[in-house]
């Protein structure tokens, strides 16, 4: 890990890309990100960037680095404290250690009704407990990331109702498998990268994966059926700046990216949207035949769901964390979110790392 990292550092040098200042006066940051620039996450991050070009009437500029350039998928947290690029696209659910409970609290959202709703809580908790904030050490939160429902995508066998799930092999995220054992399934957990060779080859039986992933992955090309199950998941820490490069803004600055953290989330929100619908139009006109899942079965799942996300949170206590109260809180605050609207503890500067 050290080495690599020392790699991208040198990379990040050689390419110039360190803060700068321009002759006029303005600042150019440097932002790097795993995705290309025609990725989702990436059209968000422009109209981001384009955003703060203007609102600083053109003083703070972002200098893009895209595609992994710059930044690896599981080493960003630690690439952004040490400087490889001013900005970045961090993964905290995915980093191979130190994130416990970030990873854990994404599983906590069931019944989560909106991506809106999945950062409005992540805020929330994240400001009511200091062992999320403190997996962020170093670096200074610029937005979150919320995501769209995943459904169940199979090749053969239509899944109509949770009894239809027994037998079938599936690839699910880590937080599923142990409800898709209870329901009869045989989940097992691989890269995305692997599913599409997985599914063409009959490896495996389905995975359980947003629509988008029909265009986006070309799984339309092999599977033939999505159920519309809604797995819950939740909202994470994703674009960041180190807490170092932070105190070296001036505070003008420094209130121009805080201000923007809505924009950025709302240009998330709404691209990630436009990929869901862009891969469900594309799915139809491929031939995937999309089928509705009964109430009383979302609800049984949703039941599951929760009671595994008890399970996980208790077992945060190995890594010296207490997740239960973490996941109660989530749950009140997404149960008295149905009798209205979003927290109101939720703010911007609620989740910040600790320096």
């Amino acid at each position: 890990m050290i080495a690599r990292l020392f790699a991208a550092i040198l990379i990040a040098l050689l390419a110039g890309c360190g803060p700068a200042t321009e002759p006029d006066g303005g600042t150019v940051l440097t932002y790097a990100s795993p995705y290309p620039p025609t990725h989702p996450f990436s059209r968000a991050d422009i109209r981001w960037m384009e955003h703060v070009r203007q609102a600083s009437g053109g003083q703070v500029r972002i200098k893009p680095y895209w595609a992994g350039a710059l930044l690896s998928s599981d080493q960003s947290m630690a690439e952004i404290r040490h400087g490889v690029a001013d900005i970045g696209l961090i993964t905290p659910i995915y980093t191979r250690g130190g994130a416990h409970a970030q990873r854990a609290q994404a599983g906590f959202y069931g019944g989560v009704r909106s991506m809106a709703e999945q950062i409005a809580v992540y805020q929330c908790i994240a400001a009511r407990f200091p062992a999320l904030r403190d997996e962020v050490h170093g670096l200074r939160v610029l937005a979150v990331q919320p995501g769209n429902f995943p459904g169940i995508l199979t090749r053969t066998r239509p899944v109509r109702s949770l009894t239809d799930l027994k037998g079938l092999r599936l690839r699910a995220p880590a937080e599923n498998l142990e409800v898709l054992r209870e329901l009869g399934a045989d989940p097992v957990d691989m890269p995305m990268s692997d599913v599409y060779s997985a599914l063409a080859k009959g490896v495996i039986d389905g995975v359980i994966a947003p629509a988008d992933t029909l265009r986006s992955l070309h799984f339309a090309e092999v599977a033939r059926f999505f159920t519309t199950l809604r797995v819950s998941r939740g909202a994470y820490p994703a674009r960041a700046m180190s807490q170092r490069r932070w105190r070296r803004l001036p505070p003008a600055q420094q209130r121009l990216l805080a201000d923007s953290e809505r924009v950025w989330e709302a240009a998330l929100i709404d691209e990630i949207d436009k990929a869901e619908q862009a891969g469900i139009a594309f799915g139809k006109a491929q031939g995937v035949t999309f089928l509705p899942i009964a109430p009383a079965d979302q609800e049984r799942f949703d039941i599951l769901y929760n009671r595994n996300a008890a399970q996980i949170a208790t077992a945060l206590r190995r890594f010296g964390q207490d997740g239960t109260p973490i996941f109660l809180e989530a749950q009140r605050l997404i149960t008295a979110g149905r009798a209205g609207s979003l927290p109101a503890c939720a703010s911007p500067p609620s989740h910040q790392g600790t320096p």
